[in-house]
């Protein structure tokens, strides 16, 4: 690995494993989402991004010049190898045992899906401009991908927002439960050329939440000094258990094919 490959893939690597965990947290809801439209916008969402990843893990494949390919990257890493945010790999957990979902809380994924879809829109607008052409190409098809689920997520916070008693109540009790977790959006450094210090979208980041929040009637949380480190491989306790059923195909029968 030459030297700009050292700083190159821990940055794709970050960007990689968010869009696959957040996928795979995604892709739980297919069958069991409020509607059966919201059934599918959910799960093509997923395969968006698991598209997204699938791209940038073929090129830190390449970057890491050791013969690991998208799959063995996405299947065959331990736990503390994976560099995602903390906040997509917090499960979809109910905001009462007597939720009707099965235990899957569709405030908290839908707050999810905006905070997310705004960094990553703000993100890969930046990383158009990248001098690695592979991340340009990478950035400059998703982008086109991640306005729509902006799009998409933002609509629903405001109309779940700025509903019923019981919608504004459940979106303000997820809100108030994924912002300390939203600090990690701007925690990770750039790489001079290739891609921005997520700091630089933070200004942005938080103008449009604050207007987004205005819009769905819902109070924003104190700020939190916590700083979740899962872009540092260290993880909380619900990452271990989404892997296990993420990679359980491929370590029963390794290398095995269709």
């Amino acid at each position: 690995m030459d030297a700009t490959a050292t700083y190159v893939l821990p940055y794709v690597l970050r960007l990689a494993d968010t869009c696959l965990i957040h996928s795979q947290r995604l892709s739980e809801w297919c069958g069991h989402a409020p509607v059966l439209e919201e059934d599918l916008a959910l799960s093509n969402i997923a395969l968006d991004l698991l598209g997204q990843a699938r791209a940038l893990l073929t090129y830190a494949g390449q970057l890491e010049g050791v013969g690991r390919d998208e799959d063995q990257l996405a299947f065959l890493r331990e736990e503390r190898d994976y560099r995602n945010l903390v906040l997509v790999e917090l499960p979809n957990a109910a905001a009462s045992p007597s939720d009707g979902a099965g235990g899957r809380d569709f405030a908290l994924t839908t707050l999810r899906n905006a905070a997310l879809s705004i960094w990553l829109e703000l993100l890969y607008e930046r990383l158009q401009a990248s001098t690695d052409a592979e991340i340009a190409a990478i950035a400059a098809k998703s982008l086109k991908e991640v306005r729509y689920h902006r799009q998409h997520s933002s609509d629903w916070v405001v109309r779940l927002g700025d509903g019923t008693a019981e919608s504004h109540g459940r979106m303000q009790a997820a809100l108030a439960l994924l912002w300390p977790y939203f600090n990690e959006l701007f925690a990770a450094e750039g790489v001079a050329g290739v891609g921005p210090a997520w700091k630089e979208l933070e200004p942005e980041w938080r103008a449009r939440w604050a207007a987004l929040m205005q819009e769905a009637s819902l109070t924003l949380p104190r700020d939190s000094a916590m700083q979740p480190r899962g872009i540092d491989g260290i993880h909380s306790e619900h990452l271990g258990h989404l892997l296990a059923t993420m990679q359980y195909l491929q370590r029963a029968y390794p290398g095995g094919v269709w």
